[in-house]
């Protein structure tokens, strides 16, 4: 069979497997090679030549290749923490991320010391040691469910209710075995750098960053970010939705209208809480509101502002993307594209100017940013505070000090807000929150600023970038964190982002990140928006607001 590779060819046996090819290219490449393209394809390793076939490789500086090692660690995780445990079915849930670790929570009832989480890695360390294989079948899903209900996984038997297809692959590590959302590794011996801590009443699991795959990145712990995803999560477990199955199975039972009240009924109460803080704390004028692309910063504003006046307050919203400079003047990254994400795209003088005329009880002109001619305009939104005005200001970049370096300190109350997803695919397969706030900005960015699905994916590395650079090291220092995800929004998200995601064809290199996220949206059962409220947060980002968004 011949084979092509970076336009060398070469011949092989029929049967030989892209593992035994790739370790012929790995000194070419500066990453450890985890999957291979063969004609247009993703396959895992494991695969064999059976035709003649052009391949490219991705490695572990790849983000394909970055999440197969996190998935692949994550299996040996579970499998060490099988071993170690005993030979009973044992639930742990990979609940989120905390900086650069996966919180995973045992079961109730299981005490994690340190010396138990010392055997667990030391088991990982034997499996990695041993290069423990790890084998991929095809199971029909009537079998596929027979064989979790033995493991006692009655989430992934939940999952397999509404799954469309016949048959469902099954990873499988001595004995163990498990299902994953992607592509794996060949085997334990691919995951070389993890390490494992106990953190509050589970285990932290550290793995490599995309950027360097050979380093451990230090754990430094965010209290106020655990603390709102531990609440988030157990406000999900109140309501009996813990998974995508359950929230499927809701749907089915024609409960979901129910659902969504709740849901928004719990956020106003949330940002009632919030309002009721600002106004008893006394001499707040600026209520900065930071958070990363798409957690539904706008509407909350709005929202805050609302219940702000309740409190006998006068807010006024103002966003900082109105202060973006005009498209010839934003920066540009190493790769020659505007940076939208980066400090210098707004006009913080400008910003800063037109804050402190306000205080100073001047009347000031403010601008809005029109992001289809990337041009700011005035169209005569004159301001004048007066002594019971505070000014509500919502951006990335809003809790940062250089931001609103001529207001006064003591006078600012920092909230951040982000869509923090506290629901999983199932127990083992989390949802990322980038995931969901990448398909809310696609689907809004599509319908306000005429930009497609390839251009949202396209910018979306940088847009993460900016984050890790311009608002995570910042939200600490938050007064109040908000969560913005919604329980239900992706099965409503699912019938906008759909057909843009259709809209790349293959040979694009946002191809594969389409591919990814169209089988993720295929786990949840579509419903309509008709019933979401107009004051939603979902209603950013699927149109219908009562807000300007």
């Amino acid at each position: 069979m011949k084979v092509a590779i970076d336009g060398n060819v070469k011949e092989y046996p029929a049967g030989t497997t892209f593992e035994q090819i790739a370790g012929e290219y790995q000194e070419q490449y500066e990453g450890l090679i985890a999957l291979v393209c063969v004609n247009g394809k993703i396959r895992e390793l494991i695969k064999k030549v059976d035709r003649d076939c052009e391949c490219r490789f991705f490695t572990l500086k790849d983000a394909i290749g970055h999440k197969t090692y996190v998935r692949t660690a994550t299996m040996m995780f579970m499998k060490a923490l099988q071993d170690v445990a005993g030979s009973a079915p044992f639930k742990c849930t990979v609940e989120y991320t905390v900086g650069h670790g996966y919180y995973c929570r045992p079961e109730e009832g299981v005490t994690v010391t340190p010396e138990f989480v010392d055997k667990v890695q030391a088991r990982m360390v034997e499996l990695c040691e041993n290069r423990q294989e790890i084998h991929k079948r095809s199971y029909p899903v009537s079998e596929a469910v027979e064989l979790f209900e033995r493991q006692g996984m009655q989430d992934k038997v939940k999952l397999f209710r509404y799954r469309r297809s016949s048959y469902v692959n099954v990873y499988e590590m001595d004995g163990y075995f498990d299902y994953y959302y992607g592509y794996m590794l060949p085997h334990a011996g691919y995951v070389r750098y993890f390490r494992l801590i106990p953190y509050d009443k589970g285990i932290m699991l550290l793995l490599p960053e995309q950027e360097a795959p050979k380093e451990i990145p230090a754990f430094t712990p965010r209290e106020k970010l655990f603390a709102t995803l531990e609440e988030s999560t157990d406000w999900c477990r109140k309501v009996d939705i813990e998974t995508v199955g359950d929230l499927n199975d809701m749907i089915c039972r024609g409960n979901l209208n129910e659902l969504i009240l709740v849901q928004e009924a719990e956020q106003e109460r949330k940002i009632g809480e919030i309002a009721k803080d600002i106004a008893g704390r006394g001499g707040v004028k600026f209520v900065m509101i930071a958070g990363p692309s798409s957690s539904g910063k706008t509407t909350f504003s709005h929202r805050l502002s609302i219940q702000l006046k309740t409190q006998g307050m006068n807010p006024h919203p103002i966003a900082l993307d109105d202060y973006f400079v005009n498209r010839e003047q934003t920066p540009k990254d190493e790769k020659g594209n505007y940076n939208f994400e980066c400090l210098e795209a707004i006009d913080i003088e400008k910003f800063n100017q037109d804050m402190c005329d306000l205080l100073a009880g001047k009347t000031v002109e403010l601008p809005s940013f029109n992001f289809k001619t990337g041009m700011r305009e005035y169209k005569g939104n004159y301001k004048t505070l007066g002594p019971e005005d505070v000014l509500v200001i919502e951006g990335i970049h809003g809790l940062n000090d250089k931001t609103s370096y001529a207001l006064p300190n003591e006078s600012k109350y920092r909230i951040y807000i982000s869509a923090l997803t506290s629901v999983n695919v199932d127990d083992h397969n989390r949802i990322p929150t980038t995931d969901g706030r990448l398909l809310r900005r696609m689907v809004r960015d599509a319908r306000t600023r005429g930009t497609s699905a390839k251009g949202t994916i396209r910018m979306w590395p940088s847009v993460r970038r900016g984050e890790e650079e311009n608002i995570f090291p910042f939200q600490e220092s938050a007064d109040a964190m908000f969560n913005s995800v919604l329980i239900y929004e992706l099965a409503v998200l699912k019938q906008f982002a759909e057909p843009l995601l259709f809209g790349i064809e293959p040979g694009e290199p946002e191809y594969y990140e389409a591919k990814r996220l169209l089988k993720f949206l295929d786990y949840f059962l579509g419903v309509s928006s008709e019933s979401v409220p107009n004051n939603s947060i979902c209603r950013e980002f699927v149109g219908g607001s009562c807000f300007h968004v």
